[in-house]
């Protein structure tokens, strides 16, 4: 993993003798040099997350590079939307003039750019000094979305022809506009490689898209299926999939790269070209750290910030008891009251399709008092910053995860709380203990069929022993906290939650804390 590395060292980095092979005159002929640049899945990390990557970050790496380079590409593979709870409520406002300062000169359309309605998103786009590109997703007019279907910068000694795709997953994982017509990835890939090429008369393609290079589902078009069935592309700048490379992917003649997630990483490429062809590339993730002006620009939001936290977010008619961690023990009114709202949140405002939730109770640290609720006190329940994922997993594997689930000692903070869908018994007079009775949707867990649910990024890698967690496929990484979605959930009820237990979980033969 990189280290952090100092402005000094920086400017000097910035000069690329950290790179093998370079510039000079090769079989003849002059070769020129550009600097590429890019981020990806930014999810609204304004600030580090455990003292990695943030806005600032970026910015004090990218001045650094501007500053000792005469030719530099910066670019953005989308989800600039969607993570911390600063990002959000500023509708990505301060993550977006942070790019401006930055300079970049494209961005594209995530998943996540869609997360909100229309207005939202042309919002941002006329926020943006910067243009966005789109290659595979059309109005109604006809048009790219963003207004631009590929982009042709000219430098010295050669030109590059940038266009953008998003997965085609948007539809089903995000809630774009129904006016909105995406277009296959491979086809429109094709055709405007097809333009740039013998158009446009371009020396240099690079595809900017957020499809990932890891399958979600069958028909996922992944950034190395892209490459192996559309020649002509030099570069892929890949986003969605998070993934973390120490080296470009090479399908073909194609160089694909990502730069991780969250800003900790700017990924940092030296292109060297000769005679209008692409002769070498070479690249490598860097993390490094913050930077004074846009430091300077995010105070008053960090300091609204801090100010919201007082901010009353609704009310409790009664106290939601959590007593001597009840939520490791047994089902409690504000475990019911949290994998609800998860569950109301996805179904209602994301519209996904989904058959529980499912925590651990250790992450439930406190329970609410009557009365007023602030942000604060949801947080200081909820403190806990793993993204909730909704998933798939077969329903033989369902019985072994709750199977396991029977085993977990009370008072471990791996006990399950569960949304209204599931209905289940733990008898604990039974040696190691078991699951009776497990019911989702009303119906006995079918072996064969699959289903679909969600929890946190803790647990599906296999936190508090939740192994059979990893056999999950078809992630979606909603890049969301579960204490955004609890205020949400609170708001959409009137502003009043009233704590209360149906019998999803029984316990028999068991402790009281």
């Amino acid at each position: 993993m990189a280290k952090f590395l100092s402005v000094a060292v920086l400017l000097s980095l910035a000069g690329l003798p950290l790179f093998a092979g370079g510039a000079g005159d090769r079989g003849g002929g002059k070769t020129y040099e550009l600097t590429l640049l890019h981020t990806n899945d930014h999810h609204g990390s304004i600030l580090p997350n455990g003292g990695r990557g943030g806005l600032a970050e970026v910015a004090a790496y990218i001045k650094a590079v501007k500053a000792t380079n005469p030719q530099v590409l910066l670019l953005d593979a989308g989800d600039i939307n969607t993570g911390s709870a600063l990002s959000n409520m500023f509708a990505a406002e301060p993550d977006i003039l942070g790019y401006n300062i930055m300079g970049y000169d494209a961005g594209i359309f995530g998943n996540h750019e869609f997360d909100g309605n229309q207005e939202k998103l042309l919002k941002q786009i006329g926020l943006a000094q910067f243009p966005f590109v789109s290659s595979n997703i059309k109005t109604p007019d006809g048009e790219y979305l963003g207004g631009n279907r590929y982009l042709i910068k000219k430098y010295d000694g050669f030109t590059v022809g940038i266009f953008g795709l998003t997965t085609l997953r948007t539809k089903i994982i995000a809630s774009p506009d129904k006016s909105l017509t995406f277009i296959d990835e491979i086809e429109a890939a094709r055709e405007v490689v097809d333009i740039l090429r013998n158009k446009e008369k371009v020396d240099i393609v690079i595809m900017v898209s957020h499809i990932g290079n890891i399958k979600e589902a069958a028909d996922h078009i992944i950034s190395p299926e892209v490459a192996a069935a559309v020649p002509g592309i030099d570069i892929i700048v890949d986003g969605h999939s998070h993934s973390y490379l120490e080296a470009p992917i090479k399908v073909g003649s194609t160089w694909i790269v990502s730069a991780n997630e969250w800003g900790k990483y700017v990924g940092h490429g030296k292109l060297t070209v000769q005679n209008g062809k692409l002769l070498d590339f070479a690249w490598k993730p860097i993390a490094i750290e913050p930077d004074p002006e846009v430091v300077k620009m995010l105070a008053p939001y960090i300091e609204k910030a801090n100010a919201s936290l007082k901010e009353v977010v609704g009310e409790a008619s009664a106290e939601f008891v959590f007593g001597n961690r009840l939520t490791r023990y047994q089902e409690t009114a504000i475990g019911n009251m949290i994998t609800d709202a998860e569950a109301w949140y996805f179904k209602t405002v994301s519209n996904q399709q989904l058959d529980f939730v499912f925590h651990a109770g250790g992450s439930i640290r406190t329970g609410l008092p009557k009365g007023k609720l602030t942000r604060e006190q949801i947080l200081t329940v909820l403190p806990f910053e793993n993204y909730l994922f909704i998933v798939s997993l077969k329903g033989s594997d369902i019985l072994e995860l709750f199977k396991f689930i029977g085993t977990i000692p009370q008072g471990a903070g791996g006990f399950p709380q569960v949304s209204s869908e599931v209905r289940f018994t733990i008898d604990k007079t039974v040696e190691g203990g078991v699951v009776k009775d497990l019911t989702i949707g009303g119906a006995p867990v079918d072996p064969n069929k699959t289903y679909r649910f969600s929890t946190d990024d803790y647990l599906l890698g296999g936190g508090d022993g939740y192994v059979a967690m990893t056999k999950s496929e078809n992630p979606f990484n909603t890049s969301l906290l579960l204490s955004y979605v609890v205020v949400e959930y609170i708001r959409a009820q009137g502003g009043v939650i009233t704590p209360s237990t149906d019998g999803r979980l029984k316990v028999i033969g068991g402790i009281a804390p």
